[in-house]
């Protein structure tokens, strides 16, 4: 039968358990409290029967003081419960139909206080939630709560038994030439590359060699895959574009390849314009000039980001991001270290990773304010009508974000104006040649770059080749939005003014600055 009991704010992902207790403390009531303070809390009830129908039928209990005072004398017994979460308010009685009710309500642990283990034992005494019950944690599980109880952040780990080599120094250059870009006249600029990095938190000080050896951050940034996998032996990246159900991807990179350095800075660029390609780029001008980025790229891009930044790389099956027609999925290994309600909320920010996304955000990539998941919700809303959908899974924990465009609004339409309106927003990095790299930069940091207001298009072809370091003229016609002819006259005027150098013979000729 149907009950003036509510408990509507517990009812999503089956966040309450219904208890008779009619012979005293259910056993079983510990393994609820652990499972509900290791996933997402939830609201125990004595005295109520759960229908078939999950309608409640209200039995009531006898002696609910005397209950209550058993409660609270074995939560806060060490030798039964690993710690006490509760406080008063969260143990209370109610009359409902006459007879008497005892909710306890279990918030989720902080990340500092898991596993939440019952009997002493963490192995076989720590629980989670898993639709309507409560399930031991596997070791695995367990090790990542234990991982995640740090206080310093995961990507912190100065790994002593690796140096320099380790690196891509590819990845670094590209990197460094971004920074140069966005950080004009910055004091690091003629710093070498291993202070450079130590600075941003990829080499760290061992206490045990007294030396420099790269961080996990490091390491994850911009290391070689195969010495990746030497620290995070499940370490996988996977991109799949998925169109025809006849084949199994009709596009794909995996960092296992060996065509790549197989990090998360290069899978970063080489994926974002992937992504993003197929999305309606409107005809938008600030000033006279075209701006190509919208809400929804920068979107698409910022859930690529945390995907990247909250992954627990020690955790299986890697990361994998998949493009449908109809949508984007994420997956990362790892679970929530914060109440889902929290990140969608905003302000609090609590990134497995937090020196990987300090790398991201100092070339203005990603949120670090909290603000990242209200921001995907927003511009979602307002242009698909739909929520991300967030689904958090165990055995092993993964999170996966799914970004539905099956009820897709357009955004704008292509235009076909003249490319001199093209706006100044392009960048790429000397060591990327391919196209779809140079666009992912391009779109991510371009309008940071440049003076909108003129249009002096030598200016534009020297500031290119500050941060590339040889081009060809159809990369310098599409970065400052001119024909390829129109190009080189200003190529040819630049060289006879002996700004820049012209390499090598028509067919193959590059441009350098002098």
């Amino acid at each position: 039968m149907l009950t003036t009991l509510d408990i509507t704010q517990f009812r999503e992902n089956n966040r309450y358990e219904a208890k008779l207790a009619k012979g005293g403390l259910p056993k079983s009531i510990w393994e609820t409290y652990s499972a509900f303070a290791n996933t997402d809390g939830g609201l125990i009830l004595l005295g109520v029967k759960e229908n078939a129908d999950h309608s409640f039928k209200i039995e009531g209990v006898d002696n609910p003081e005397l209950l209550i005072k058993t409660f609270w004398d074995t939560v806060n017994n060490q030798n039964k419960v690993s710690i006490n979460l509760l406080l008063n308010k969260h143990v209370y009685t109610k009359e409902i139909e006459g007879k008497s009710v005892i909710f306890i309500e279990v918030p989720r642990a902080e990340r500092q206080f898991r596993p939440v283990f019952i009997d002493k034992d963490v192995f076989s005494g720590t629980y989670h939630r898993n639709g309507e019950g409560d399930y031991h944690c596997t070791k695995e599980d367990i090790s990542e709560m234990f991982r995640d109880a740090s206080v310093a952040s995961a990507d912190t780990k100065v790994l002593t038994e690796m140096d320099e080599s380790v690196f891509c120094m590819e990845s670094i250059k590209g990197y460094r030439n971004i920074f140069r870009t966005l950080h004009v006249n910055h004091v690091w600029d003629s710093l070498d590359d291993i202070d450079f990095l130590r600075k941003i938190g990829a080499v760290g000080l061992s206490t045990e060699t007294g030396k420099l050896h790269p961080t996990a951050a490091g390491l994850l940034m911009f290391g070689y895959e195969y010495e990746i996998v030497r620290e995070f032996p499940q370490y996988f990246l996977d991109y799949q574009e998925k169109f025809d159900s006849k084949i199994r991807w009709s596009d794909r990179v995996v960092s296992s390849s060996g065509e790549w350095s197989g990090n998360i800075f290069d899978f970063f660029f080489k994926v974002a314009t992937k992504l993003t390609s197929d999305i309606k780029r409107p005809f938008k001008l600030d000033g006279i000039f075209r701006v190509d980025d919208t809400p929804v790229h920068k979107a698409v891009r910022e859930a690529l980001v945390n995907t990247l930044v909250n992954a627990d790389y020690y955790g299986r099956q890697g990361i994998v991001i998949q493009k449908y027609p109809e949508k984007f999925v994420f997956e990362n290994p790892g679970s929530f270290r914060i109440p889902l309600q929290d990140a969608f909320d905003g302000g609090t920010s609590d990134p497995r990773n937090a020196t990987i996304l300090k790398m991201f955000s100092m070339i203005d990539i990603g949120e670090r304010a909290g603000s990242g998941i209200p921001g995907i919700v927003s511009v979602w809303e307002e242009n698909f009508k739909s929520k991300p959908l967030y689904e958090q899974t165990s055995n092993p924990s993964r999170v996966t974000t799914t970004l539905d465009i099956s009820e897709y609004v357009a955004i704008g339409e292509e235009s076909s104006d003249n490319g001199e309106l093209q706006a100044i927003n392009e960048l790429s990095s000397d060591k990327i040649g391919d196209k779809s790299e140079k666009s992912a930069i391009n779109a991510v940091i371009g309008d940071k770059i440049g003076d909108k207001s003129a249009i002096n298009y030598k200016d534009k072809i020297l500031e290119y080749l500050k941060v590339n370091l040889e081009a060809r003229s159809q990369d310098i016609a599409s970065y400052i939005g001119l024909k390829q002819s129109r190009t080189k006259d200003y190529l040819s005027e630049l060289v006879e003014e002996g700004k820049i150098i012209a390499n090598g013979a028509n067919k193959n000729r590059t441009y350098s600055k002098k």
